[in-house]
């Protein structure tokens, strides 16, 4: 199994993949919603997992992964049948679940995007191949007659060919067969699709929930506030930005707005020039992503009164507070958003010169400052 498995495109680099994190923090509802579907029989054969990215739901996934494998279902052993399940946990010594954590788990297949044969890359979508493979996987059987499961991630990445495939199965389940389908945009999906599966909603978690969270991957638990507050709930989100140095880029990014209207031009081309070094692209993209987050935290302040609460760095909330007095303020902060966004996109795509891209940003953010 270890060596079709097909690489993980959408695992963070440095960060524990979902299949080995320990445990799944704030979704408490989603896994009971499961566990009561599979204690009264009535286990739907497609489960739709969604809500934003970064809150748990590949996690969940395999959690409930190792469950179905390693789980007796509530009618086996006729007046001899096992105890309800209470919830989805899985000793870490279970054989079963030892062979998932290694990758040697031959009932459990996780489709991802896949490397294109020709061109050695990987694809930037799911394609018809990738789904069909299944039905191979379907057709072996379980050596004890237990389930079989498919994970997809991520769901809203396949093209219409995959997406037709995966519907003909939906349509014509196998037995003993349960899909896992990890959405984050599930307006994106067919609605056949998404009619044909069982959905389990995950929310975003409150400020201790990312607290824990990243206490669970080794994050330092002092700087998890202001990590959750930019991620906005996003445990994955909260992770990236610790990994990338996310939150002194925010830093920056808020002093350089302290000196607003009048730029501070030395600094703004600083943080230019840092984004524009060479291996730089991650850091780079990550910077457009935080001045989206704080053009919003700029329209949020000017629309409701008052800064968002916490802050995500100290002297966030006097600046906020100062350039987005009123309403009409946060207007032209929410109108520049889309358009410094769409900038931002257009020059990575024409491989625009990064510095100069980024303090161009800048200069028209200085622009939209109130005098």
């Amino acid at each position: 199994m270890s060596d079709e498995t097909p690489p993980q495109p959408e695992r963070l680099e440095g960060a524990p993949h979902p299949r080995d994190t320990v445990r799944l923090i704030g979704q408490d509802a989603a896994e009971a919603a499961f566990v009561d579907a599979f204690n009264t029989s009535r286990l739907h054969h497609a489960w739709l997992l969604t809500g934003p990215r970064g809150v748990g739901k590949a996690t969940l996934a395999w959690r409930i992964a190792r469950f179905l494998l390693t789980t007796p279902a509530p009618d086996a052993g006729g007046m001899f049948a096992p105890e309800p399940a209470t919830s989805l946990e899985v000793s870490a010594d279970h054989p079963i679940a030892q062979r998932i954590a290694a990758g040697g788990e031959g009932r459990i297949r996780n489709v991802t995007r896949s490397v294109n044969p020709d061109t050695k890359k990987l694809r930037r979508e799911i394609v018809a191949d990738d789904i069909r493979s299944l039905n191979q996987f379907f057709q072996m059987s379980a050596p004890d007659g237990g389930y079989r499961v498919v994970i997809i991630d991520d769901a809203d990445l396949m093209n219409m060919t995959a997406a037709n495939a995966l519907l003909k199965m939906l349509e014509e389940p196998p037995a003993r067969a349960v899909l896992l389908l990890i959405s984050h945009q599930p307006s994106s999906l067919l609605p056949t699709i998404r009619s044909r599966c069982r959905t389990l909603a995950l929310r975003t978690l409150d400020s201790d929930g990312v607290a824990e969270a990243m206490a669970q991957a080794g994050v330092d638990a002092d700087r998890s506030g202001g990590l959750a507050a930019l991620s906005g709930g996003s445990v994955g989100g909260a992770m990236r930005l610790s990994l990338l140095g996310g939150a002194q880029i925010y830093r920056e990014l808020v002093g350089l707005m302290e000196t607003m209207p009048r730029m501070d031009r030395p600094r703004a081309l600083r943080l230019a020039d840092a984004a524009a070094t060479r291996g730089a692209e991650a850091k780079r993209d990550l910077l457009f992503v935080l001045l989206d987050l704080l053009l919003a935290r700029l329209a949020r302040t000017g629309a409701t009164g008052s800064p968002p609460d916490p802050e995500a760095v100290p002297g966030e909330a006097q600046v906020l507070a100062r350039l987005s007095p009123s309403p009409h303020q946060a207007r032209i902060w929410a109108d520049l958003a889309p358009e410094i966004s769409a900038r931002a996109r257009h020059g990575i795509a024409v491989n625009l010169d990064p510095a100069a891209l980024v303090l161009d940003t800048l200069i028209k953010i200085s622009q939209a400052a109130p005098r």
